[in-house]
């Protein structure tokens, strides 16, 4: 005899989890406030994920698997790979509207960093964004945005700023965290974006100054 069919995907509990720790932080989060955002009985949480713990493993597993997709989706939305680098990593903020929000999600990194578990599934993460950034640059390489270089080391760099800038937002609270990483992003990139020797044959106008 088939299974009921579940009414909501892992996908949409995987939201409500991002929102919930994103109000509450890992510590004071519980299963029934994942449950309330995501539309279901606590009791259902258990039957797939558990436990509280299984369920933030499941969402620190979920987090990790979807950077490739992210990225993808980023640069075949935009003719211009360093507009689509800025756009994919400030869609990743789009959990983090206010400091305390990122201050719950910083509380979550302490579990990733002195966890095992956790650990394994953010080490992936962070490899999965830095693939994703180099792929991106050394797309803009062969486009004639960037100059050839290290863009290893380069990911590397724009990584930290990436990460940096989310932190020194909270600090500083001047505008969005979407303002303030675009800003940031874009004073790291731009000076080797002009830097880059232009193409005659390119008359696109979607160039990085622009992004």
């Amino acid at each position: 005899m088939a299974g009921r069919p579940r009414t909501v995907s892992d996908d949409a509990i995987m939201a409500g989890a991002a929102r919930a720790i994103g109000r509450l932080g890992p510590a004071r989060l519980t299963l029934a406030d994942v449950a309330t955002e995501a539309g279901l009985a606590p009791a259902t949480l258990v039957q797939r994920f558990g436990s509280k713990r299984g369920l933030l493993l499941a969402f620190a597993a979920q987090a990790a698997a979807g950077v490739a997709a992210a990225f993808t989706r980023a640069g075949a939305a935009r003719p211009s790979p360093i507009g689509a680098l800025v756009d994919v990593l400030i869609d990743m903020t789009r959990d983090i509207a206010t400091p305390e929000a990122l201050a719950n999600h910083l509380a979550f990194l302490q579990i990733d960093l002195s966890d095992p578990e956790f650990h394994r599934h953010a080490l992936n993460h962070a490899r999965e964004v830095r693939a994703g950034i180099r792929r991106l640059l050394d797309a803009a390489v062969e486009a004639g945005e960037l100059a050839p270089g290290d863009t290893e080391r380069l990911a590397r760099a724009i990584q930290a700023t990436f990460n940096g800038a989310l932190v020194t937002w909270a600090v500083f609270r001047t505008g969005s965290v979407a303002d303030w990483v675009r800003d940031d992003l874009e004073t790291l990139l731009r000076p080797l974006a002009e830097a880059s020797p232009p193409d005659p044959s390119d008359d696109r106008m979607d160039r990085p100054q622009h992004c």
